[in-house]
């Protein structure tokens, strides 16, 4: 349950530190709120999560309960559960809209589908955070269809975008151990039912985009055991820095 919460808490985590980059570099003010509403939005599914994740490990022989910062801010990159999508760069804009259409088209399908799991606190989660979640896919799927048949520069750029992150789309409908465990026991969704789902959408939105996904890529894997790319060592040294430098200090 615990490596469950924390593979849905680091995603959430990871992402909203990407998106929370363009705080101040976004093209246009509505959409440098935007993004950074969503930012706020992940953050603070990230904090309930790891809360919950304190709560079901108790505290140590020393009395001492983990906090959401511990998991934050003093776990190293192999300890960290996310997929790869979320901790690929930004790039330009495009790139980040994509990233984030991709993700949120899981998101969305994931957290619908655990409103119903077997475990109270899951689902009432799921439940508050699907309509944070709702308005993010709204928002990718919009900018997708703008971008991508929008001007000849802009589709370029996307349908870049799309052959550049298509190989990281796959491990989030690709369930590991932990994964297949839960949906067993009626507690994690199970993947395969929500593939169908997911696909379906990103294919409905990619048509209207006037944009293609690639065929036979490669799917990469293995954050959510751990292995990640080169990016996420950079993230952390930034997110993590002041913590780790100050240990212990209090705001």
């Amino acid at each position: 349950m615990k490596n469950y919460l924390l593979q849905l808490a680091d995603n959430a985590l990871i992402l909203g530190h990407r998106l929370g980059e363009w705080c101040g570099h976004a093209p246009e003010m509505e959409l440098d709120i935007a993004l950074t509403n969503i930012a706020l939005d992940l953050t603070g599914q990230a904090r309930s999560l790891y809360q919950r994740v304190g709560e079901l490990e108790g505290a140590s022989s020393d009395g001492v309960s983990k906090t959401e910062d511990d998991y934050a801010y003093l776990r190293d990159v192999w300890e960290f559960r996310n997929v790869l999508l979320v901790e690929q760069p930004n790039g330009d804009f495009a790139q980040t809209i994509v990233r984030q259409f991709i993700f949120d088209s899981y998101h969305f399908y994931m957290c619908r589908a655990l409103t119903q799991s077997t475990d109270e606190w899951l689902s009432g989660f799921a439940e508050k955070s699907l309509k944070e979640i709702t308005y993010h896919l709204r928002f990718s799927s919009e900018w997708m269809q703008r971008l991508g048949d929008g001007t000849e520069v802009s589709h370029a750029k996307m349908q870049t975008a799309i052959e550049s992150l298509w190989t990281y789309s796959g491990e989030l409908i690709t369930p590991n151990e932990i994964e297949k465990e839960l949906a067993s026991q009626g507690i994690g969704v199970d993947l395969n039912k929500i593939k169908p789902e997911v696909t379906a959408k990103i294919s409905e939105v990619l048509a209207a985009s006037n944009l293609t996904a690639p065929e036979g890529i490669w799917m990469q894997k293995g954050g959510k055991d751990g292995r990640h790319s080169e990016h996420l060592g950079y993230i952390l040294a930034e997110m993590q820095f002041l913590q780790r430098a100050y240990p212990g200090q209090a705001w």
